[in-house]
């Protein structure tokens, strides 16, 4: 890949150099931790798309999302078979906000809350090792389709958990996660709409002390996507590794916005999104941002995105943050690039009589394999492997 924008890696940086290099100049007023979170949709106006957290946002197509509303459309859940130890129960509105870890941050997940009819809670016992993916696909059909789904772990835990959503559907959701005392949780949310669907979600994960959290987003379909993570390291000693991929055609766009927040001493964090855009309207937006409060102490984080450009005309931005409150750190930084396809490359192959096209294959596999390897469940790995193979077959057919 040859990087075109500019690259900053402040790797193992301390606070004081931070501020040096202009990671700490967040003005005040102004920190992420500031934004509002509530249930109640009047603290939420209807954005306009000059807010901070709307500006990269398709807002003319994300518009029907903010509509106050009862929902029309329909969403269908099939889930594998639950093993001992796991629970899938449904909740009222009431019981699902006293048992959220924290209240909506926007507008869309907020509507999402008030009218989803309530919400399923998929509950891992204190304990219980889970050796099987438990997944769960949710299918959506028509206009205002909302969800609320609540994910926890009890202590001492492990299992694995893969959501899948698809279908044709205008789509607001809010995900709440409870990481327990030393529980060991791996999330994968896979979006795989179909070319029309329009998303946006909102997920809040928590984690208590010694708590694991592997959470891997892969968004592939849908014509708008639009998922905002945060991970609250609340608990000492917990550990966060936040993965995505996402691949954009023409006509698509793809935004991810990541909020870590060190709220305790001695947590790690790592956040590594990788994206490819082909296509001359093809838009990817990542948004990282990363706060380490004055009592965080101890604090480790590290966070990468790195795009690659296919084709002429694609877009991809990307906008890393870092808010330091403390100098009694391990460690604090972050790198991003976007390239185009090398040429360089691509003549290396092709002189080593390997096809334009199988070349172009083969760089992208390479650019995604080390990340499909961290999702830690060898289904889905697969799958993604061979999902991604159908998306570069359709770049090439449509510049034949």
């Amino acid at each position: 890949m040859t990087t075109t924008d500019t690259t900053t890696d402040h790797s193992r940086a301390t606070a004081d150099e931070a501020h040096s290099h202009g990671l700490a100049s967040t003005p005040p007023n102004s920190s992420r931790a500031d934004r509002p979170k509530s249930f109640d949709l009047d603290v939420f106006p209807v954005p306009t798309g000059r807010e901070e957290q709307w500006r990269f946002s398709a807002m003319r197509d994300l518009a029907p999302l903010f509509v106050d509303g009862a929902a029309e459309g329909h969403l269908d859940w099939t889930t594998s078979e639950l093993p001992e130890g796991v629970t899938l129960t449904e909740l009222t509105i009431e019981q699902a906000r006293e048992r959220s870890v924290s209240a909506p941050g926007d507008r869309a997940s907020a509507i999402a809350a008030a009218h989803s009819g309530g919400a399923m809670a998929l509950t891992i016992a204190p304990g219980a090792i889970i050796e099987s993916p438990v997944t769960i696909t949710m299918h959506g059909t028509g206009t205002d389709v909302r969800g609320h789904l609540l994910v926890e772990s009890g202590s001492n835990s492990e299992a694995s958990v893969v959501i899948e959503r698809t279908g044709s559907a205008t789509y607001s959701e809010f995900i709440s996660v409870n990481v327990g005392q030393n529980a060991g949780l791996n999330l994968v949310l896979l979006q795989t709409w179909d070319s029309d669907a329009i998303h946006s979600g909102e997920v809040h994960a928590k984690l208590s002390r010694d708590a694991r959290l592997r959470g891997s987003v892969v968004t592939l379909g849908g014509k708008v996507v639009r998922l905002n993570t945060t991970a609250s390291l609340a608990g000492e000693g917990s550990s966060v590794d936040l993965f995505g991929l996402y691949f954009a055609d023409s006509g698509q766009h793809q935004e991810h916005q990541l909020f870590v927040d060190h709220m305790v001493p001695n947590c790690r964090s790592r956040v590594t999104y990788k994206g490819a855009l082909a296509g001359a309207s093809a838009r990817t937006v990542w948004i990282g941002d990363v706060l380490i409060r004055k009592e965080a102490e101890g604090t480790d984080t590290y966070e990468l995105n790195r795009n690659l450009i296919l084709s002429d005309g694609a877009r991809a931005d990307s906008v890393p943050n870092l808010e330091i409150e403390t100098g009694l750190i391990d460690g604090a930084g972050h790198a991003s690039a976007t390239g185009r396809f090398d040429d360089e490359q691509m003549f290396y192959l092709r002189s080593r009589g390997i096809s334009e096209v199988e070349a172009r294959k083969l760089v992208v596999r390479g650019f995604f394999a080390d990340l499909i390897r961290e999702i830690g469940v060898p289904e889905v790995e697969k799958g993604l492997m061979n999902a991604i193979e159908l998306e570069l077959d359709m770049v090439e057919s449509d510049d034949e």
